[in-house]
Order: structure tokens, then C-alpha cells, then sequence
């Protein structure tokens, strides 16, 4: 019977308390000696998972959204401790790569029989200390999105929030000077979007940024896109939509690289995102950490 805590981020867009519940319910109807951890502000996720971790649990189950979910893996790189996903947030983009049910009875239905998996994340140092990403981190147009979308239409609209707003913003796209460095070779682009991705979907299962896009190949995928108007972003989702075949060098409207390192400066700064949580401007420089932490994953 493995020892669990599941930490509940109570503010989240779909945890409300017959959902937790539910999940509860379902965790002990399984076998599973499962504690309930509520967070209660800022930085919570984390030292609830670090004291799982020392408490000596199996696994660490996160019921939130993208942001609690990567507070608590935090804590969790280089353990043996497994993350349980059960999304519970707006955009779930964790959830949604690993095919995880988006209903959180399902999720922990899900989760009970699923099996730990290694897998790499990016890892970011800021001035408040490290920070990791599953999915993607990036500066630019995607980053200005998060950040203007209000925290009640989230909760209200879900996933629509964020479309509303990138059609709002879509009028201010603009390119800027960006020099990206990946792994020592350095580049020159002009861009609106700069996205490192450890994982290929950032609309699961419907948007995906380009394939062999792996969460676990020991590498991270650097997608740049330049547009100055209305037209060329849509001729840019569209190359992004159709997986355009790669192009050398980062010149076109939707440009692709690959690297273990990967440092961006832009003029001007430009605000960046981690898993759509808020993460300062840049410049940031952002390395793999490969088979950093077990995530349990549906069908093993």
C-alpha cells in the first residue's frame, strides 16, 4: 500500500471540494494511505513535498494547476519520489502531454493504475532561486498572454481565458532583437515568441509545436517565431499547426533548434513564462536536467 500526499492548491480553477472528494475517495478505495495537504500561499507546494519527501512517501500527488504541479517537482528532482499529476488549473499542460483524463475522478482513476516514468525538465535560475519546467519556458508574446489573463476569467472560462486574450494582444505583436546562445553557438533572430520546450504539445492534444519533441531524450527544443502583424502570426500558427519541416538557422516566420543549454537576451527586455506561471524578463539562460524525476504516467 504506498504511502501518498496529495497536496490541493485550493485557489485552483476546478478543485473545489467535491472534487477533492472524489479524488480522495477514489486514492483510498485503491489502497492507498493518502494524506490531504492543503496550500495556503506562495512556496507551499514546495516545502509540503519536500516534507513528503523526508517523511519517507511513495509519491507526491499534486491537484492544481501547472504552477503547484512544478512547485512540488521541485522538490522532487533527483528523488526516487514519484509525481502524481491531477489537474485542477486552467491550462493543465502537464496533464494534457501525458494524456492524463482532464475530470479529476478520472485522473485519480488514472493514477492508480498508472507507473513511474523518467523524465528530463528544464531547469531556470532567477534572483529568488531555482525554478523548473515540464513543458516549455519562453519570453515574448506567449509570456505577455499569461500575464494579462485575470486570474477570475481563468476560473470563469477555463482554457478560453487565454484565446481571449491572445486575440486582444494579437494587435501589439511585435518582433524584437533576441541573441540565442545554444550551446555555445550563437544566434541572431528577430522575434515575437522564443519558446524552450521540453515536451511537444503546448494545447494538448490539438497544438503541437514540431515533431520529435520528446520530454526524455536528454535535450530541449528552442521554437522561435517572428511576426510584425496580424497576417504573418496567422501564416506562423498555421507553419506551426502543419509541422512545417525543420529549417537551418532561425531566419523564417517559425524556426527550430536543439540543445542542452540555451541562453536568450533580448532589446528590449521581454517578460518570460515557466508552465504559464510568471517568470521575470530576460535575460535567462535555461539547462536540461535529464531523468530528473519519475512522473506516473497512465499505461506505464
Amino acid at each position: 500500500m504506498p504511502k501518498v500526499v496529495c497536496i490541493m492548491n485550493p485557489a485552483a480553477a476546478r478543485t473545489r471540494p467535491r472534487s477533492v472528494d472524489a479524488v480522495m475517495r477514489t486514492l483510498a478505495a485503491a489502497g492507498w494511505n493518502a494524506d490531504l495537504a492543503t496550500t495556503t500561499g506562495p512556496g507551499d507546494a514546495r516545502r509540503l513535498a519536500a516534507e513528503a519527501v523526508a517523511n519517507g512517501v511513495e509519491i507526491v500527488t499534486v491537484f492544481g494547476g501547472d504552477g503547484t504541479t512544478m512547485q512540488a517537482a521541485a522538490a522532487l528532482v533527483g528523488t526516487d519520489v514519484s509525481l502524481g499529476v491531477i489537474p485542477g488549473g486552467t491550462g493543465n499542460l502537464l496533464a494534457g502531454n501525458l494524456r492524463i483524463p482532464a475530470a479529476p475522478a478520472r485522473a485519480a482513476q488514472a493514477l492508480v493504475a498508472a507507473r513511474p516514468r523518467r523524465f528530463d525538465l528544464g531547469r531556470m535560475e532567477r534572483p529568488d532561486g531555482l525554478h523548473y519546467f515540464a513543458v516549455a519556458c519562453g519570453a515574448g508574446y506567449d509570456a505577455k498572454v499569461m500575464a494579462g489573463t485575470l486570474r477570475e476569467h481563468k476560473r470563469r472560462w477555463g482554457m478560453a481565458a487565454y484565446v481571449a486574450t491572445t486575440l486582444r494582444l494579437l494587435s501589439e505583436i511585435r518582433s524584437t532583437e533576441h541573441v540565442i546562445t545554444i550551446d555555445g553557438v550563437e544566434y541572431d533572430a528577430n522575434a515575437a515568441m522564443v519558446l524552450v520546450a521540453n515536451c511537444g504539445e503546448v494545447i494538448p492534444p490539438w497544438v503541437r509545436l514540431g515533431a520529435g519533441i520528446r520530454p526524455d531524450d536528454g535535450l530541449l527544443d528552442v521554437v522561435v517565431v517572428r511576426a510584425d502583424s496580424l497576417g504573418q502570426s496567422l501564416r506562423a500558427v498555421w507553419d506551426i499547426l502543419r509541422m512545417a519541416p525543420d529549417v537551418e538557422g532561425l531566419d523564417t516566420y517559425v524556426g527550430y533548434a536543439r540543445g542542452r543549454e540555451i541562453q536568450v537576451v533580448s532589446d528590449p527586455v521581454q517578460p518570460v513564462q515557466l508552465d504559464g506561471e510568471p517568470g521575470g524578463e530576460t535575460p535567462f539562460t535555461v539547462t536540461v536536467v535529464p531523468r530528473a524525476i519519475n512522473i506516473m504516467v497512465p499505461g506505464g
